[in-house]
């Protein structure tokens, strides 16, 4: 056997295993890019079934007649007031089951009427994210979303 034989042979015995290690690499990135990907697109969809809530809450709320604002006539809109939004969209979350990929949400500050015509509903809930939720609370945090949803009924 040639010298030239020889180093090719410990040549070839040196890289052997290497491909595994890339190739395990790979599989972790992958892994990774999936379980992120999945997260990322429950939180969204989470975002999206608590938007739907707050547009709800904020429809109802706009049909809610101040009865103290009432004794000065409707109008153009419905009147409503900072309570009568608060408890209405309250009485709307109450009524409804929790969505799924939320584990627990409510109303929020700024939720109310900044012209008496306008009913605003600011709604904020946990996200349960999977695969990734565990490692979350682990750590010691959550994904908390906020939403804001307007409505007003016009009168006509």
């Amino acid at each position: 056997m040639s010298s030239v034989d020889i180093r090719r042979a410990l040549a070839r015995r040196g890289e052997q295993g290497q491909v595994s290690i890339l190739i395990l690499g790979y599989t972790v990135v992958a892994i990774l890019l999936v379980v992120g990907t999945i997260a990322v697109t429950s939180a969204q969809l989470s975002r999206m079934r608590l938007l739907d809530a707050a547009d709800g809450a904020a429809l109802d709320a706009a049909d809610s007649l101040d009865l103290g604002a009432y004794q000065d006539g409707i109008g153009t809109a419905v009147p409503v007031s900072d309570a009568t939004v608060a408890a209405t969209a309250e009485h709307y979350l109450a009524a409804r089951p929790l969505p799924v990929g939320m584990s627990s949400w409510g109303v929020t500050r700024g939720t109310g009427s900044p012209d008496g015509r306008t009913a605003v509903v600011r709604l904020t809930g946990e996200a349960d994210l999977p695969l990734v939720g565990g490692l979350l609370d682990a750590l010691g945090g959550s994904v908390t979303i906020t939403v804001e949803s307007r409505a007003r009924s016009v009168v006509r």
